[in-house]
This record gives C-alpha cells, sequence and structure tokens, in this order.
C-alpha cells in the first residue's frame, strides 16, 4: 500500500515551500521517522520524517522545485507491500559495458601473443622529443595569471538566503536606522564565571556562558527605554511588556534568529540551555519556523566568528538590535592607570522613526554597566 508523502504545515502563514535535498533515493529502505527529505521555508529548513517503515517509491518534487502546504511530493511503499524500484524515468539508462581490447597481434603465426616490434630507437625519440615539446607550459606573461583555468559556477539561491536578502534590503529601505557604539570592560564577568563555572555547571548541567549575563542585561535595559522593544504597525506604535529576544545564530544554510520566549522570566541556566539547544538543531536544520518568528529584540554575536566591531542591521517589524563583537585585551586608563583589560565593543543600531538618540545612547549605556557590574542584575539596581 502507498502512503503519499506530503507537505506539512510549516508556520502560520506559510504556504509555499521549497523542496531541499532528499535524503532517501527510491529504493531505499526506510524506518519510522527517517528524514526522507529536507524542506525549506522563508524563515527555517525543516525535514519530513517517514510517517511508517517501509520503501520509499517515486519522488514527484525533486530538489529545487515548489510546492504547496498540503501537496503530495513522494510515495512511500509500506513495509510487506513494498517492491524495489526502478531508477526514475528522469534518470538515463546505464550504458552497456565496452568490449574488451582485442590482444594485441602476433609478430608472427608461430608466436602467438608476442606483440609486434615498435618503430626503431631514432623514430622514438623523435616522437618523444616532440611530445615534451607539446606539454611544455607557454612562459606566462606579466600581469597574466599563472594558471589558464578560470571558472564560473552558477547555482539557484535557496529560498531561505532569498527571504533572507529580501528582509535585509526591505529594513534599510523602510527603516530609518542608526547605530550608536561603547564598550564593555568583561572584566568581572570572566572573573565571576571563572568563580562558580564548576558548581554552575555540576548543577544545571551546562557551562556558564557569556550570552545568560547580556540576555539578562538587555531585558533590564528595555524595561528602563521601551521603546526599544516596541515596533510601529501603520500610525500606532505597539509596547510590550514582555520580552522574546531573538538570538542570532549560525545555521547549516545561513543565519538564523530563533526567538527566546519571555526572556524576563527566565533564569541564566535556563538561557544557555535554551540557546545551546537552538544552535545545535540550527547545524542540523531542525529549527521549527514557529521558533522563529515573533521576536521583539535581537542579539547577534558577531564575536563567535571573530569580528571585532560591525554595524548589525534590524530585524523588521523589531526597532533594535544588539551586536556583540570578540573580546580583546586591550589597554585603558584606570584610575589613573594604563592596564590591560578584556574589552568588547558593542554597537546598538536601532530605527530612528521610533527611537530617539538619547534612549538609544541611555540604553546601550545600561546594557554595558549591567555587564560590568553583573551584581546589579541580581540586585536590580
Amino acid at each position: 500500500m502507498s502512503v503519499e508523502l506530503k507537505v506539512p504545515k510549516v508556520g502560520e502563514s506559510i504556504t509555499e515551500v521549497v523542496i531541499g535535498d532528499w535524503l532517501k533515493k527510491p529504493g531505499d529502505p526506510v524506518r519510522p521517522d527517517d528524514a526522507l527529505v529536507v524542506i525549506e521555508t522563508d524563515k527555517a529548513t525543516v525535514e519530513l520524517p517517514a510517517p511508517a517503515a517501509g520503501v520509499l517509491g517515486r519522488t514527484l518534487k525533486q530538489s529545487g522545485e515548489k510546492a504547496r502546504v498540503g501537496e503530495v511530493i513522494g510515495l512511500l511503499e509500506e513495509a510487506g507491500d513494498a517492491a524495489r524500484p526502478g531508477p526514475r524515468s528522469s534518470e538515463p539508462p546505464k550504458a552497456a559495458p565496452a568490449p574488451a581490447p582485442p590482444l594485441p597481434a602476433s609478430s608472427s603465426p608461430g608466436e602467438p601473443g608476442r606483440p609486434k616490434r615498435g618503430p626503431g630507437p631514432a623514430a622514438r625519440r623523435a616522437a618523444r622529443e616532440q611530445a615534451e615539446d607539446r606539454t611544455e607550459a607557454p612562459a606566462a606573461r606579466p600581469g597574466e595569471p599563472a594558471s589558464p583555468e578560470r571558472r564560473e559556477e552558477r547555482v539557484p539561491m535557496s529560498f531561505l538566503r532569498k527571504r533572507i536578502a529580501e528582509r535585509l534590503v526591505a529594513a534599510q529601505n523602510q527603516a530609518a536606522l542608526l547605530t550608536t557604539f561603547n564598550e564593555v570592560d568583561m572584566s568581572e564577568v570572566q572573573s565571576l564565571r571563572a568563580a562558580h563555572q564548576e558548581a554552575f555547571t555540576a548543577r544545571h548541567g551546562i557551562k556558564l556562558g557569556l550570552m545568560s549575563f547580556f540576555v539578562r542585561a538587555v531585558v533590564d535595559a528595555l524595561g528602563q527605554f521601551p521603546a526599544l522593544n516596541a515596533e510601529i504597525q501603520g500610525e500606532e506604535i505597539v509596547y510590550r511588556s514582555y520580552c522574546d529576544l531573538g538570538i542570532a545564530v549560525g545555521g547549516g544554510k545561513g543565519l538564523v534568529v530563533p526567538v527566546l520566549r519571555d526572556a524576563q522570566l527566565l533564569s541564566f541556566a535556563a538561557v544557555e540551555k535554551a540557546i545551546a539547544d537552538f544552535a545545535a538543531r540550527a547545524r542540523e536544520g531542525k529549527l521549527l519556523p514557529d521558533e522563529l518568528a515573533g521576536g521583539t529584540f535581537t542579539i547577534s554575536n558577531g564575536g563567535v566568528y571573530g569580528s571585532l566591531l560591525s554595524t548589525p542591521i534590524v530585524n523588521p517589524p523589531q526597532s533594535g538590535v544588539l551586536g556583540l563583537h570578540a573580546i580583546q585585551d586591550r589597554p585603558v586608563a584606570r584610575g589613573g592607570q594604563v592596564v590591560i583589560r578584556p574589552m568588547m565593543y558593542l554597537a546598538l543600531t536601532y530605527d530612528h522613526r521610533l527611537v530617539d538618540g538619547r534612549e538609544a545612547v541611555s540604553c546601550l549605556k545600561r546594557i554595558k554597566e549591567a555587564v560590568e557590574s553583573p551584581a546589579r542584575l541580581l540586585l536590580e539596581v
């Protein structure tokens, strides 16, 4: 009995997807919940699992083709009824094997298998010299590349990459974006992590990282400057009493921003566990579309890739994004003395239509002060 493989519902507003790579080929045996094919949406990539055991039959949609939610894209032959299908009609038939080369001719009827003698030594030497002349590479002219091979490859943009491009361009065209910068001394955070890392890991089963400090600092700052947690809808401004923070992580097919819901209620351990889970599933392409929608503010950590300073782009319709960067030991003045401290540049990009410069600068300063004095996050001062 054939089971239809249909495009599942992958989000409230998503009606069309793009078929990615088929992870199984027609004729491959599958077990229940085996991943069969990758489905790309405008927000994420998801895998379609096998609903039952059997053999993958025909694939009705190939990689790169579009399909609508609910459309049949393949057939699964259930175990017991499955017959191994032949190759898909789109695959060319295999060529017949080439005939074996004839045996070398003998030099005389009485000596089968013995090859004829080739041309004399002088002729062979001349042929070898001509071959060497032909294979000698010509000298490169000044300004020309040493290798004559200059290749180009054209590949279609993935559905996810096209949507990322569209949203980033829209952010630049529709919002009045401005970025303010500051730097933060990470000494206290590093000391606190070193002092309590072992106990924290033993109790919670995960390491105490940097992101939980910034998440708590951002939640604190957004409470003081709510315009950065708001958005424009038509001619109205929507303010929120909650913080759904988007956390930018690198996925297998590009940057994705899963949302940390109600971040204002989460402990340090809960934040670290959630971010670790996001990162792991982003690499495997297993984030759900609903996990990527509805953020109110975003944190992007370019420092994990070595970025020292950058200007992050707001993820519309949000009004702000915080960019974190690499920690670098730098000389700074403290109490009239030049000392070496672990410093990080911070960048806050905001929508100037909604957020005034004073608010943005003050919000970033509040984040800086909270990270430099982590006790303030616990005392709420």
